[in-house]
């Protein structure tokens, strides 16, 4: 994931949204929030911590990871498997990567595969896993001892370029868009993935230097306008075709794009957003954002908005707003610079304890967004100016269910019948019969358990509400509710979409003394 380049600032805009920023309590958790946080294998930002680690370690660190965030109340991971054209999975098309075991093209040892480990246990804990691929970076850079023999690079070396230090697909050539659309959807095919994750690297950030593919304009170009219309119409084709292919293969998982946070300033297009970047998607990076979503090609946009509010050249504030009102009923997740908190010494905002929950009120209060992301696993578990306890005891003190995605499943399971209660000195014991499957022919896959105390009424719209998110069996145990205080109990059956069904039966329980 790019950090964003910082450009010159001017002066601080005048206090905004004050009402909004006073106390984390003032405004109340929504029920459904996109909790989530991207874990980079690149360079070994967050997992494995280093190249090499023997299987039993790199499994405790992930492990310690999921924990760490499931106690922060995250409900998603985006966990990137294809950082360099390479394979943090078995992989019958790519080269094993050398972040890691340490040597391209190494298998682990003993052999595991770490994607279909990773994905077990992130379900296992309630957790949405988002594969997060790279498709066109293919080295992390060129030196030729990192570079296996029969790395694709030297093995297809007519389908790359050699740019700002690193090699890169062509995206202008037809054999290279369906090459990556196939390695991508391997892993849709063979994996229980919930959905593919691209981030901000399509055509490079530019350099000083121009993008050498002169040749293959000429070849390709022939019916475009301009060079640039060819490169978005090639970063196009591969975001189209791979929309299709994905629901064509597996209906349920998501195609999401985290770009970088600007799509066009306003000075360029009437659409653009008042910022005043130097970068852009659309001129620069030739990737159509806010087209992709406007035809339905995506169903998440994380855009990385890695400035603080009232920054002059690209505010906060402003990016959220024209971001969640151009999503096209698609969902926006706000992609947050917790790196930043508390290490950008530039720019004191990120040095204010009171910064980062002012970004997650102010996502919380602008329609159409729908949660946040944290870049990256690591800057939240080292608790920057108490980042992560805020989260646990404020912001995700409640827990969250995932959005619904209607365009893909707008059908709720059927409820849980016949709820029991049995009173314990260890706590309160409920079961319940699983539903039959609803109309689509989705069944539970995860129950949902609410708790009020005696005398008042479960509303299934208050997450205070909510006692757990369970995913197991038909049955759970409540063990912290106090001996002798009496409780109002109910559950309701979700689907793999997060449609919620009605509430079960209402049963009474307490905890023996």
């Amino acid at each position: 994931m790019r950090k964003p380049l910082l450009l010159k600032p001017t002066a601080l805009l005048a206090v905004l949204f004050a009402l909004l920023i006073s106390s984390a309590h003032a405004q109340p958790s929504p029920k459904r929030e996109f909790r989530g946080v991207w874990i980079a294998s690149v360079a070994n930002i967050d997992w494995p911590s280093q190249p090499g680690l023997s299987p039993v370690t790199q499994m405790q660190e992930f492990r310690y990871i999921l924990d760490e965030h499931q106690k922060t109340g995250i409900n998603a991971v985006v966990v990137q498997v294809r950082p360099t054209t390479d394979a943090l999975y078995r992989s019958k098309k790519e080269l094993w990567s050398h972040w890691l075991t340490g040597k391209q093209g190494q298998e682990p040892n003993p052999p595991y595969d770490p994607l279909a480990f990773q994905i077990e246990e992130s379900h296992k804990r309630g957790m949405e896993f988002h594969a997060w691929f790279n498709p066109y970076r293919a080295t992390h850079d060129t030196i030729s001892a990192k570079i296996a023999k029969d790395h694709i690079t030297r093995t297809k070396p007519e389908w790359f370029v050699q740019y700002g230090g690193k090699y890169y697909f062509k995206p202008g050539l037809p054999e290279v868009r369906e090459y990556i659309i196939g390695i991508i959807m391997d892993v849709v095919r063979h994996y229980d993935i919930d959905a593919v994750h691209f981030d901000d690297y399509f055509y490079p950030y530019p350099t000083k230097d121009p993008y050498p593919d002169d040749e293959d304009f000429a070849k390709y170009g022939s019916g475009f306008a301009s060079k640039a219309d060819w490169r978005r119409h090639n970063v196009d084709e591969v975001i189209r075709v791979l929309s299709d292919s994905i629901k064509k293969e597996k209906p349920y998982v998501k195609f999401g794009i985290s770009p970088f946070g600007i799509w066009r300033n306003l000075s360029q297009d009437p659409r653009g957003s008042d910022t005043q970047g130097g970068i852009n998607n659309y001129d620069d990076l030739y990737s159509d954002i806010r087209g992709w979503l406007e035809k339905g090609w995506i169903d998440y946009n994380v855009p990385q908005i890695y400035f603080h509010i009232g920054y002059p050249i690209a505010d906060y504030a402003k990016m959220l707003d024209w971001w969640a009102k151009n999503s096209f009923g698609k969902h926006t997740y706000i992609g947050l610079g917790t790196y930043k908190v508390n290490s950008d010494t530039k720019f004191k905002e990120w040095s204010d304890p009171r910064e980062s929950g002012r970004q997650i009120r102010l996502s919380r209060a602008t329609p159409n967004a729908h949660g946040q992301v944290y870049f990256s696993s690591k800057s939240v578990m080292a608790n920057p100016l108490g980042v992560q306890d805020s989260l646990r005891q404020h912001y995700y003190a409640n827990p969250a269910l995932l959005p619904t995605m209607p365009w893909l499943d707008s059908i709720p399971p059927l409820a849980p019948t016949d709820l029991k209660v049995q009173n314990t000195t260890a706590g309160v014991s409920l079961c319940w019969t699983a539903p039959k499957a609803a109309s689509d022919g989705n069944t539970a896959r995860y129950y949902v358990i609410y708790r009020v105390t005696k005398g008042q009424r479960i509303n299934l719209e208050n997450p205070a509400h909510i006692l757990a998110v369970h995913h197991g069996e038909a049955s759970y145990t409540d063990t912290s509710a106090k001996a002798g205080e009496g409780f109002i109990y109910a559950v309701t059956a979700a689907d793999r979409l997060h449609n919620e069904s009605g509430l079960s039966n209402t049963v009474g329980g307490k905890r023996k003394k």
